[in-house]
Formats: structure tokens, C-alpha cells, sequence
């Protein structure tokens, strides 16, 4: 080790008598320096310190202890394992997993709304306290057994809205109805959503409104979030084909649910064909690939969920309506378009040429209709509406519709309009 030279010997003799407690208390360790004041350069900028960062056990134990908070959210079964989605329709942060034993002896199903009680601080944990705000143990029917009808009931859309009075019209609406609103783009088959959603929310309270987004623009997520008066479910378009497909299967469970404790459910999908092409992507290898490049799987995954719509004997009832674009120039777009026809038992046609003549709601009258419809209609006024089409099918599609309009807004109601139908051959 090197002796210090003369000149530091007397640089430390020259110092006072506290500062020499040792060889080197003229240069503070850097144990006291962190002890003391952050040093400071010759500009007087504070030097930067080193921010800890807290462990996740850390971050954990500051949060209150979660310990006999009770959660709610909708069950969801993924990979053989348990859920409890407690923000939403889509994983998250504060998911719970249930134990499946536990599960198994509940009988929870996925599209259960069940409350569980945590049982430890860490949130992992948890007891359920009731499925769908019932008590445990109640017996409860099976989807799948419940015995499907034509549907019975009708589903009165009439409000101030034309597009309205025309659906009731044209094709009218009954519980448990499987309904396709087939659009070219740009055609008001989201106005049209939106208004059948808000003649729901204002004419039948008692029903459970779901309007399910697949893949749409954010912007017209809000709109509905802000304008519907029901459970808005939505994806939009920047997120993986898998939360697609996760979110529209998941919603569908838990109208299936509803049905099961005798609720009618109206489920607004927009759209089926966006639906299709997430399956198409996310289906296996090895499939089958069918007209337009789509694979076997995606079609049969897209008609299982529409074709969940039905009224039954036993009392509840599931009523789809989902939108369906056709004249994209996709041949996929087609095929989708084309199985989802035939499954469903009600279509409203809106045609292009007539939306570019800014006639709006662009509906084609002669191509739109309601399998047994003789059902939803009284004999009167099935009489008369089918006295009604056999006029428009002799006017071309702009003709039939103008004459239909002017005949719906010179008429306070329906009722009304087919009076003076009664008495006159004139749409008008």
C-alpha cells in the first residue's frame, strides 16, 4: 500500500480536530453519502436518485385486504378452468378463478352472474354466495332440453321512427324470432339497429336488451353506449380475433342463462359476417375450406350462435336480430351471407340504390319479410297486408317504397294507415 506523500500529511494535519476520525473521514463512504443531502454539482441541479421499486408482494400489501368483499361478474369456462369475469365479458385483471370442483358442485354454467365472497386477502379465493341473484340449489332447466316454437308473441316496434312502423309493417318481430338485417355498406343498418333498440327499451321494459358489437369503430361504441337504454357489449376492431369471438360466444351464454329462469332476451348483433371472418382466422389447421376461402369451421361456430334464437314451451324466449353486409364484392361475404339466410326466419332488406338516392330508411319492401308471419298478425290485418304487397310487387323498388312512406308519415299509427288501407288499393 502507498505511504501518503508530505503534502497530504499536512493537508490532514491541517484539519480540524472531528473531521480526522480516520484515514479516510476527509472522503465520505458512500454509505454516508446517501445518508446525508444529495449531492449537488457545480450548475445546482439536484443529483438524480434511485427510485426503489416495490415488489409486487409490496405493491399487494398496500392494497386494502380483499377478505370477505363479495364480487360480482359473469362465469366463464376457458381451457378446462373457471371464471369469474368481474369487469366485463373479456379477461382481466381481476378475474377470479373458481375452483372447478367447487364449480362442478354448483352446477354454474358459463353466462352465470354469480356473487362470490372472497376468502383470503389475496383475492384468488372465493365462496359463491348466489347464482343469478338466487339462492343455491334451486333446480334450474337446461337450454338445450327446452323445447322450441314458432314464435307467438309479437314484438310492437311502432314509435315516431319509419323504420320502425315499416319493420312492424313488413316484417314484424315476435319473441324468440331469428331475424337477418341484410345491408350493403353505407345502407343505415346501424341507424336501424339503433332504432329498434331504442323502441325496445321504451315500448318493452320487462325485456332484457343485449346489444352485442363485433369488431366495430370505436366511435360508434360509444354512440351506442351513450343512446341505448340496455347492456352494450362491444369489441372493437383493433382488438385480436379472439376477443371477438370470446365476447360474442360468452354473450350469447348469458342470454341463454336468462332463458333458462323464463326471462325473454333480445340480443341486437352487429354483424354476423364480422363474427365469421374472426372464426375464419382463428380456426384450426387442416379444415375444410369452403366457396370464398372460408373455412367449415368458422361457418358452423357463426350458425351455432345465430341459431341460439327461439321461442320455447316453457316460457322464456331468445330473439336475435344481427345485421349481415352483402355487396362487399366478397365471395366470403356472400357464402356467410347466404347460410346465415337460410337459418334465419326473418330478413329486412336494405338495398344500396335506393340509400344513394338519399331515400331513407332504405328498405327494399318486395325483398323483405316474416316466415309465418300469419302467427304475429291478426286476421284483419293480415288480410290487409297482404292486399298491401300485392300492390307494391307490381311498383318497381323506389316506387313501392316512396308509396309505402308517404302512406306510414301522412298517419298518426299503423292502426290508422291500415284502415285507410281497408278502404283504398292506394300504398299512398
Amino acid at each position: 500500500m502507498r505511504r501518503p506523500t508530505a503534502a497530504c500529511r499536512d493537508f490532514i494535519a491541517s484539519c480540524p480536530p472531528s473531521n480526522r476520525t480516520g484515514a479516510h473521514s476527509a472522503f465520505p463512504s458512500s454509505t454516508s453519502r446517501r445518508e446525508d443531502t444529495p449531492m449537488t454539482t457545480t450548475t445546482d441541479k439536484p443529483a438524480k436518485r434511485r427510485i426503489p421499486t416495490a415488489a409486487p408482494a409490496a405493491l399487494n400489501s398496500a392494497r386494502p385486504a380483499a377478505e370477505n368483499q363479495e364480487v360480482t361478474g359473469v362465469v366463464d369456462v376457458r381451457d378446462h378452468r373457471v371464471y369469474l369475469r368481474a369487469s366485463g365479458y373479456l379477461p382481466g385483471e381481476h378475474d377470479i378463478c373458481l375452483p372447478v370442483a367447487h364449480a362442478k358442485a354448483l352446477g354454474l354454467r358459463a353466462g352465470d352472474l354469480i356473487t362470490a365472497r372472497l376468502r383470503r386477502p389475496s383475492g384468488k379465493s372465493a365462496e359463491v354466495v348466489s347464482i343469478d341473484h338466487l339462492d343455491l340449489g334451486r333446480q334450474r332447466l337446461r337450454f338445450a332440453d327446452m323445447t322450441p316454437v314458432h314464435p307467438q308473441s309479437r314484438l310492437l316496434l311502432e314509435t315516431e321512427s319509419s323504420i320502425t312502423r315499416l319493420i312492424d309493417l313488413i316484417t314484424p318481430v315476435g319473441l324468440g324470432q331469428r331475424g337477418l338485417i341484410a345491408a350493403p355498406p353505407k345502407a343505415g343498418k346501424t341507424m336501424a339497429l339503433k332504432a329498434i333498440a331504442d323502441a325496445i327499451a321504451a315500448k318493452h321494459p320487462a325485456v332484457d336488451l343485449m346489444v352485442v358489437l363485433v369488431g366495430e369503430r370505436p366511435e360508434e361504441v360509444t354512440d351506442f353506449r351513450r343512446q341505448v337504454r340496455g347492456e352494450v357489449i362491444a369489441s372493437t376492431f383493433d382488438q385480436p380475433e379472439r376477443d371477438h369471438t370470446a365476447l360474442a360466444e360468452l354473450a350469447i351464454e348469458r342470454a341463454k342463462r336468462l332463458v333458462e329462469r323464463g326471462r325473454n332476451v333480445v340480443v341486437l348483433l352487429d354483424s354476423l359476417t364480422r363474427l365469421g371472418r374472426a372464426y375464419n382466422v382463428i380456426a384450426p389447421k387442416g379444415g375444410k375450406t369452403l366457396t370464398g376461402g372460408i373455412d367449415a369451421y368458422a361457418v358452423h361456430r357463426s350458425k351455432q350462435l345465430f341459431g341460439a334464437a327461439r321461442a320455447t314451451e316453457e316460457g322464456g324466449s331468445l330473439t336475435i336480430v344481427a345485421t349481415a353486409l352483402v355487396e362487399t364484392g366478397s365471395r366470403m361475404d356472400d357464402y356467410l351471407f347466404e347460410e346465415f339466410k337460410s337459418t334465419g326466419n326473418m330478413e329486412l332488406r336494405l338495398d344500396r340504390a335506393l340509400a344513394e338516392q338519399r331515400l331513407f330508411p332504405a328498405v327494399d319492401v318486395s325483398s323483405s319479410g316474416t316466415r309465418r308471419e300469419e302467427m304475429l298478425l291478426t286476421h284483419e290485418e293480415r288480410e290487409i297486408v297482404w292486399r298491401l304487397r300485392q300492390v307494391l310487387a307490381g311498383l318497381n323498388r323506389e316506387q313501392a317504397l316512396t308509396g309505402i312512406l308517404d302512406g306510414v308519415r301522412t298517419s298518426p299509427s299503423n292502426a290508422a294507415y291500415l284502415r285507410k288501407l281497408a278502404l283504398s288499393q292506394d300504398p299512398r
